[in-house]
């Protein structure tokens, strides 16, 4: 890749994972009036129609049943634990203390991988797990008094979201997109939408307003981060999405009045710098033949947009059979 689509793709990551941090934002304004089920139902269900938009055009053979229904099935479960962890996550947590948890998602994917994927993790690698799992530990402090649900929700959201990133790995090549995108997205929608009626509270419109600019910023963003992939390897792509802790800090400190600590930034560092670390080493082809973390291609999976690994496939294979009808 030139220089310059190097830069033009690091630009482009950093200004989807700024729109990300922003439905983030509103993800934690919503969080203080309603539950997680309905921010999450609403969510999807605005995100719906972009998605089928998007589906529309893939002409590759086959059906909505599973190639791999067990892990359609794992892949649903895990998704619902993990967007309902992390809107909760979000809702309780300071940004700065709520990000740094979602950043060691690379690091259990790491960890994760060699069970199931056989991935072998060599010295460097596994010393950065290690100072990774210490970063997060001094970002939680259990047993302090700041301790609570909310961390044990990040914790879990990122744990269930990295279990989902690796199934996806090892059964992406041969399950259909369509199935990989949607299955998770239904099953939030169903799962959301059963609680609706015990836990639901009247949203004005202003709110069911933010709930349709969370599926749009989550759509944009995707875009913007496909724009990215496109432009410039993922080792430089991915080290982007640590950018969302600035955003973090700002809209923390001005929207939410929130302040964060010195030891919090001590282990925020630690985290980014393992993780920044474990890309790089996996970007050398002699060290992964899988490449987990840099394949995921995207932050934490919520389940409210297909992930961008899929997105991409999608879009290359309308790209080869746009050139071969051109041929």
């Amino acid at each position: 890749m030139p220089p310059q689509s190097n830069l033009t793709g690091a630009l482009l990551s950093l200004a989807a994972f700024a729109v990300y941090a922003s439905n983030d934002v509103i993800v934690k304004f919503l969080g203080a009036s309603y539950s997680p089920f309905q921010t999450i139902f609403f969510s999807v269900l605005f995100g719906f129609p972009l998605v089928l938009l998007m589906l529309i055009g893939d002409a590759t053979d086959g059906n909505l049943i599973p190639r791999h229904p067990r892990s359609a099935l794992a892949r649903a479960v895990l998704t619902v634990v993990c967007v309902l962890c992390g809107f909760y996550a979000f809702s309780v947590l300071p940004l700065t203390e709520a990000y740094p948890i979602f950043f060691a998602t690379p690091i259990l994917i790491t960890l994760i991988a060699i069970p199931m994927l056989g991935e072998k993790v060599g010295l460097h690698r596994g010393l950065a797990v290690a100072v990774g799992l210490i970063g997060v530990i001094v970002v939680v402090r259990p047993g302090n008094a700041h301790f609570g649900l909310g961390h044990l929700a990040a914790i879990a959201a990122a744990s269930f979201g990295a279990i989902n990133s690796v199934l996806v790995r090892k059964i992406g090549n041969s399950e259909r997109s369509v199935v990989i995108m949607l299955y998770p997205m239904m099953a939030n929608l169903i799962v959301a939408g059963a609680a609706l009626p015990f836990i639901y509270v009247p949203m004005p419109v202003a709110h069911l307003g933010l709930s349709l600019a969370m599926s749009v910023m989550g759509f944009c963003g995707g875009l913007l981060a496909i724009a990215a992939y496109r432009r410039a390897p993922a080792v430089i792509v991915a080290p982007m999405q640590y950018s969302q802790i600035i955003w973090a800090t700002i809209f923390g400190a001005l929207i939410f009045d929130e302040t964060h600590d010195t030891v919090t930034l001590v282990g925020t560092g630690i985290i980014i710098a393992s993780g920044i670390y474990i890309v790089l080493r996996e970007g050398t082809p002699s060290v992964s033949k899988n490449r987990p973390v840099l394949e995921t291609r995207s932050r934490i999976d919520m389940g409210l947009m297909p992930r961008l690994s899929t997105w991409l496939r999608l879009f290359d294979r309308r790209a080869r059979k746009a050139a071969q009808d051109r041929s």
